[in-house]
């Protein structure tokens, strides 16, 4: 907030000060010494410093106020205090994402670099970007009539998880929403798996049908399927009734929250959504592969587990590397399979 005002108050500055075209700024100021004559007094100063002159002193003196503002509030309004801090921390948190995402596309443009083809973190910052846009602009267009936006600033208090994008979240908030989130996920766990078991009854290869419920069978029971139980199935998912253009509508539907979407749309648009984010997925765990999970920080590859649907805030980061690392063992085996991966959220996050 300080900063922002430094250079509004700089560029009221240049704006008080005409420029000569010798980048030298005259300010003349007149006295009546006697009845005959008025001598003019004229000060030259360079243009240059008297802008940072006064930009820093008046940057100063709004830091110092801030500051104290801040001060005040914590002593007061503490409560009060920890949505303000929440909440000028999240806008210089989205302004920073905003310039990154500039550079990122810029780049892209410019080389002519695909999605596809882009290191990880510049990929996950794109999905995450556009995923919070997707959440964020249609709140900003409710808050445009005239005074909407006190309505609007009352749900962002009341329903900061559905409706404000993680940089407007509290710490805690944070981990509170997370486990939130993952409990809804985690309750379309049995609904697919009851939708496998549907769906392998009209399996005519005997072999299949016998390893595909054999599977759902022994995560019903709490057993953690292997990599080689998963590939043995994976010809079922490139055609009916477990194909992407084949699935029961009913099905996914129960798919959606495993990517955090709207099940309330019609099926064409929810298998395209499915589509696009499965792939999308499977693009990131190739960047992955390439840039090295040994080389994201803790934070990132707690991230890359919950994204993938792991609740990672209980398990050792050790856990979470191993979980990771057997997730792009299986991801590189089964490329191309887009119906596949769909279940796959739920084949290596039941436990």
């Amino acid at each position: 907030m300080a900063l922002s005002c430094v250079e509004v108050c700089r560029s009221f500055a240049l704006a008080c000060y005409g420029l000569q075209p010798n980048g030298v700024t005259v300010m003349c100021s007149s006295f009546t010494a006697t009845s005959r004559a008025r001598l003019p007094l004229c000060r030259y100063y360079s243009s240059s410093k008297s802008k940072l002159g006064i930009g820093q002193k008046l940057g100063s003196r709004l830091q110092v106020a801030n500051a104290k503002y801040e001060r005040f509030l914590q002593r007061h309004f503490p409560r009060f205090y920890v949505l303000y801090h929440t909440f000028t921390k999240g806008f210089r948190l989205l302004f920073q994402d905003v310039r990154e995402v500039k550079v990122i596309k810029t780049r892209m443009l410019t080389k002519g670099i695909e999605f596809k083809d882009l290191p990880y973190r510049d990929m996950e910052k794109l999905r995450q970007f556009r995923r919070d846009m997707t959440k964020a602009i249609p709140l900003l267009l409710i808050s445009i009539p005239p005074f909407a936006n006190y309505l609007v600033f009352v749900l962002m208090y009341f329903f900061p998880r559905q409706l404000l994008i993680p940089h407007f979240w509290t710490p805690q908030q944070q981990t509170d929403f997370q486990k939130v989130n993952h409990a809804h996920r985690a309750q379309q766990y049995w609904a697919v798996l009851k939708g496998l078991e549907s769906a392998g009854s009209h399996v005519k290869d005997g072999q299949l049908k016998r390893s595909l419920l054999d599977l759902c069978n022994k995560m019903q029971s709490g057993v953690h399927p292997n990599i080689s139980d998963i590939q043995a199935i994976r010809n079922l998912f490139s055609g009916p009734p477990l194909g992407i253009k084949r699935m029961n509508a009913n099905h996914m539907r129960h798919l959606c929250p495993l990517f955090f979407l709207t099940s309330y749309l019609p099926t064409p648009m929810i298998a395209s959504r499915l589509h696009r984010h499965t792939l999308e997925l499977l693009q990131l765990d190739r960047s992955l592969s390439r840039h090295g999970q040994h080389r994201l920080e803790d934070s990132e590859l707690r991230l890359a587990c919950y994204v993938r649907g792991l609740d990672s805030g209980g398990l050792d980061i050790n856990q979470c590397r191993e979980w990771l690392s057997q997730w792009l063992q299986l991801s590189s085996r089964l490329r191309g399979i887009c119906s596949l991966l769909f279940r796959r959220i739920v084949f290596c996050s039941v436990r």
